[in-house]
């Protein structure tokens, strides 16, 4: 039997991330949302491409928590998008709710699953589920540097005119503005990128960078960026199924890593099987550090924010 991913959120990331999920088959998807038809339609359209794609992963959309139990992993993408005239601790405030209700109803059907967290600001809610849950910091990861680091990734290939697959970049931070690109241990086959482009030129992709998501939702004019998101869902979700232990940065709870406590931040993780099975630290410059620390605090006013 194949293990069951759920998914609460049937809007554009939720369904490209079980649609990522479906077609390497490794789990059986259940995709949920309050917005009755709006999950079910989506799950069939998906397994109807089943065939095409050589799957016999099974989906089904629902309105029902009920549907979600035993989850091995559930993946809260549930929430809504700033709109004009909302402010950032409106956002919060909105998407506080809608994902406080969300986990209380998953973990009681999914005892055991582990949590991924999408949510935007994406920080501040992997802190909430993680306090609202009562799980252990090892089951509640949010996905924050996946989708930093391949966007990074995608400019620094499209500059040196090399596969993305030779590739690696390296951020820390916050899931935004505040993000913290490090260069110096941003790859290509190995060669730090600081020895193959120019300081601009990096100051330049780095910028592009940090205001990656909002340069999509710009072109979008209406929406924001789903298709690299729920693809970088899906990579969290195969590393923990498959036990893969891939170091990936994703937002975890530091209890001491970097100099930090008590907060959810974007730091290069061990995903296996157990979840979060470990943090790499690295040694930061006086200038990384503190440019680390501002995107802590970052956090920390929207988590004060919230009033737990």
């Amino acid at each position: 039997m194949r293990p069951k991913v759920s998914i609460i959120g049937a809007g554009n990331v939720g369904a490209a991330c079980a649609m990522d999920i479906a077609r390497h088959g490794y789990a059986d998807v259940v995709l949920m949302d309050i917005v009755e038809g709006l999950a079910q339609g989506k799950a069939l359209d998906i397994l109807q491409s089943g065939p095409l794609h050589g799957s016999d992963a099974y989906l089904i959309g629902t309105t029902n928590y009920e549907d979600t139990a035993d989850s091995r992993i559930v993946v809260v993408t549930s929430g809504v998008a700033r709109k004009p005239g909302m402010s950032r601790d409106d956002l919060v405030l909105t998407n506080r709710d809608i994902v406080r209700e969300v986990v209380r109803q998953v973990v009681t059907l999914s005892p055991r699953c582990i949590l991924l967290a999408v949510t935007n600001p994406l920080d501040a809610m992997a802190y909430l589920a993680f306090k609202v849950s009562g799980f252990p910091r090892e089951r509640v990861v949010g996905m924050s540097g996946i989708l930093d680091s391949t966007r990074f990734r995608t400019f620094i290939a499209r500059e040196l005119g090399v596969s993305v697959d030779d590739i690696t970049a390296f951020i820390l931070g916050g899931h935004g503005d505040t993000m913290v690109p490090i260069p110096r241990f941003s790859t290509v086959s190995g060669m730090p990128i600081t020895q193959l482009l120019s300081e601009d030129t990096i100051e330049r992709l780095v910028n592009r960078t940090i205001q990656g998501g909002g340069e999509i939702v710009e072109l979008l004019k209406a929406g924001s960026a789903y298709q690299a998101p729920g693809a970088a869902v899906a990579q969290m979700v195969e590393a923990i199924l498959l036990d893969r232990k891939r170091v990936l940065p994703c937002s975890v709870y530091l209890d001491g890593e970097y100099g930090l406590r008590d907060v959810f931040l974007g730091v290069p993780v061990r995903l296996g099987s157990d979840g979060m099975e470990k943090v790499f630290e690295v040694a930061l410059s006086p200038k990384e550090k503190a440019a680390l620390e501002r995107s802590a605090q970052a956090v920390r006013e929207l988590i004060k924010v919230m009033k737990l």
